[in-house]
Parts: structure tokens; C-alpha cells; sequence
């Protein structure tokens, strides 16, 4: 009888076929790992994984799952990989992709698990479906060194840019302040916050941020840029404060400072006359003493009804003034007819301070002052009439 050999013949060939369409998770040739080989990063600084894919499989559609976390960032930097490797003796189809992963905090940050979804062609020409997942991959993550804000990068340079010598302004210059700060391997959102470059002697146009992160072939290359336009207020000699940024430099191992040199700041030919309209006239001395008058008057008066008011000091001072015309109308008109801006700024805050008001209503001027593109059709006239009614309280 040849019946039970042809059975068992059968029976032998559809094990194999079906050993042949199991599902990829049930092949020992068929697997998925997180590859690295950085043991000892700090907090923020860029581990390269590789996630790596042996396939006994024909695959045509594939998506991968890569869990987020509040722990770490990550990112692809670069193409997938699919090309064919022997190993152990057998042609696989292997896949591989490199990200780039950023702890977010010290300890122990497990990366994963990781799933490929795969759709592979069977023996038989249909398609299946099954998923692939490599262990989770655990980073003994480091303390990121010294007091600092983490930022980690292979290499950083950092471009201070001035318009002019800020030691030698010329009376109505506006010095332009560019710094610009590029890190190999880190995210824009890394950089450091723009510094504030406010002082009590100077005014200051800042321009909107720019912030990006760029892919190269050498890994992602984070930018920032900041921009200033600025402009003392009387020009007398004075010093803009430096400051550093501490970064670490993952290809040495030490941490870094990247400064911003502290700049002086003063008005070539800096004297008596700075405010002047530099066309050699000056404030006639009538108007001088009319300002004098005034001055001697409203002490006068202060010292008169300082028994009789329940107000003190400079509080009845400024309630008086109120009601006095400004010494420094005239200069603010005449500013304004000529359309002298920087004369029309400085005669506008010196008539609040004397009116005893904090600085108000002066961003529409500076903003036409010291921004990069001033807007078109500004009418100094127009706009000291608005500020003038905004500044009456």
C-alpha cells in the first residue's frame, strides 16, 4: 500500500508551508533592537540610537511607533535604511533608523518599547500583517554639570554683530545688536532664553526672535538669533553689561561659557550741546527764562501753601506743575515740525519726568525710532498732539 506514504508526505509538505507563513514574531529570524553605544550621558546632551530590524520576511508597508515621553526628546536624523545582509549564514531583508534622543532629567530613562507594524508578502503571494517590538533600551543618565541651564552640544560659536562703534555714536545713530548662537547636536528650544539688555540709561527696540532647528548630514544644528536697536538717552559714557551662557561640550567633556562681551556705550563729542538739532540753533534765551520764572514761581507757591494742604512734597509739586505750561513744549514742537525724532524722544520724556508721570505713550515713537523697517507715513505732528492728550493726567 502506498497511501500512508503519500500522506505522511503531504502531511510533512503543508507543516513546512505553514512553518513558512508563520507570523514574523513566531520566526527566530525575525527581530528588532535598540543599538547605542553611549553609556555615560548628561542631561540634554544628544545619544544617537539606532533601531535595527532583521527580517525573514519580504515586507511592502511598514510604520514604526516610537513612544514620546516627558522624559527625553527625540528625533530621526536620518533616512530609513532597507538593504539586504547575511547573517548566520542566511540573506535578510534588514531595516534601520537613527534618532536622536535628549534626556530631559538625570537617572535612569528607559527609550521604548518599540513597535514595527509590518505588511509582508506570504509564499503564496498574499499579504499579512504582524508587529515586531524591541525591548525597551534604559540610559543611566548624568547630572548635567554645575548650577547651569542644560545645554549640551558638540560644537557652539557665538556671533556678536555691531551696526556702529557704540563708543563713538554720532547724535541721532542707533546701534544695531545682532548675536547669533549655532550648536551641533541640540534642539532650538535648548539655546538660551534672549537676554534682557534693559537699563535705566538707555531705550531699546528689540526685534522678534528667531529660533530653528536644521537638519544636516552631520546630525541636527540648532539657531538663534537675537536682535537690538539701541540708543542712549543723553549719551553720557556708560557700560552695557556683559553676560555668559554655560553650555557643555559633549566632544571634550567639559563645560563652557559662551559670552557676551559687555559693550560702552557713549556720543562722539559728547558736551553741553548734545540734544542740540545740529543746526546751531539752541532753546532762545527767552524761553529760558520763562522756564526759570516758572521754576522760581511754582517754588514759591509750593512753599506757600505747604501749611495749608494735607499734600507733601513732591506730590504738590507734581499737582502744580499739572497746571503750569511744560518748559519743554516748545522743544517738543519744534522737534516735531522739523521732524527730528531723537530731539522729539528726549524733549518728550524729560516734560513727563518734570510733570512728575512715569514713561508712557512713547512706544509708537520708538518703535519708528529704532525698529528695522519703520513704518511709512509717520507724522511726528500727529503723533505728539496724541501723546500730549495721553500724558495731561
Amino acid at each position: 500500500m502506498v497511501i500512508r506514504p503519500i500522506l505522511s508526505l503531504l502531511l510533512w509538505l503543508s507543516i513546512l508551508w505553514g512553518a513558512a507563513t508563520l507570523p514574523a514574531a513566531a520566526q527566530g529570524d525575525t527581530k528588532l533592537r535598540i543599538l547605542y553605544d553611549h553609556g555615560n550621558p548628561v542631561v540634554s546632551e544628544m545619544v544617537r540610537l539606532t533601531i535595527r530590524g532583521e527580517y525573514d520576511l519580504t515586507v511592502s508597508l511598514e510604520e514604526m511607533v516610537i513612544p514620546n515621553s516627558p522624559d527625553y526628546d527625540w528625533i530621526q536624523i536620518a533616512r530609513d535604511d532597507w538593504h539586504k545582509e547575511r547573517v548566520n549564514g542566511r540573506l535578510l531583508q534588514i531595516f534601520e533608523r537613527k534618532i536622536a534622543v535628549f534626556p530631559s532629567h538625570d537617572g535612569e530613562i528607559s527609550i521604548g518599547p518599540i513597535t514595527h507594524h509590518l505588511t509582508y508578502v506570504q509564499g503564496n503571494g498574499q499579504r499579512a500583517e504582524t508587529d515586531v517590538t524591541a525591548p525597551a533600551a534604559v540610559l543611566n543618565v548624568k547630572p548635567f554639570p554645575g548650577d547651569h541651564r542644560p545645554l549640551s552640544a558638540k560644537k557652539l560659536t557665538l556671533t556678536d554683530e555691531l551696526s556702529a562703534e557704540p563708543g563713538q555714536l554720532k547724535q541721532n545713530e542707533v546701534l544695531t545688536r545682532r548675536v547669533t548662537i549655532e550648536a551641533q547636536d541640540t534642539l532650538a528650544h535648548y539655546l538660551p532664553p534672549r537676554p534682557d539688555l534693559s537699563q535705566p540709561w538707555m531705550i531699546s527696540f528689540t526685534a522678534p526672535e528667531e529660533r530653528e532647528t536644521v537638519m544636516t548630514d552631520n546630525g541636527p544644528v540648532a539657531r538663534v538669533v537675537w536682535e537690538w536697536q539701541l540708543r542712549p538717552h543723553t549719551g553720557e559714557p556708560a557700560i552695557l553689561p556683559g553676560a555668559g551662557f554655560a553650555w557643555f561640550d559633549s566632544a571634550n567633556r567639559r563645560v563652557e561659557i559662551a559670552p557676551l562681551d559687555p559693550i560702552p556705550f557713549g556720543f562722539s563729542g559728547f558736551g553741553a550741546n548734545f540734544g542740540d538739532s545740529g543746526d546751531g540753533s539752541a532753546l532762545p534765551n527767552r524761553m529760558i527764562s520763562i522756564a526759570v520764572l516758572l521754576a522760581a514761581f511754582t517754588g514759591g507757591l509750593v512753599a506757600l501753601l505747604w501749611q495749608r494742604s494735607p499734600m507733601r512734597g513732591d506730590a504738590l509739586q507734581r499737582r502744580l506743575r499739572r497746571l503750569l505750561p511744560s518748559p519743554h513744549m516748545w522743544v517738543m514742537r519744534k522737534a516735531a515740525s522739523r521732524n527730528d525724532l531723537p530731539a522729539l524722544r528726549h524733549a518728550a520724556e524729560r516734560h513727563l519726568d518734570w510733570r512728575g508721570l512715569q514713561p508712557q505713550g512713547l512706544t509708537e515713537l520708538d518703535r519708528q525710532l529704532y525698529a528695522a523697517s519703520p513704518l511709512p507715513g509717520f507724522d511726528a505732528r500727529n503723533w505728539l498732539k496724541s501723546f500730549l492728550k495721553s500724558a495731561r493726567g
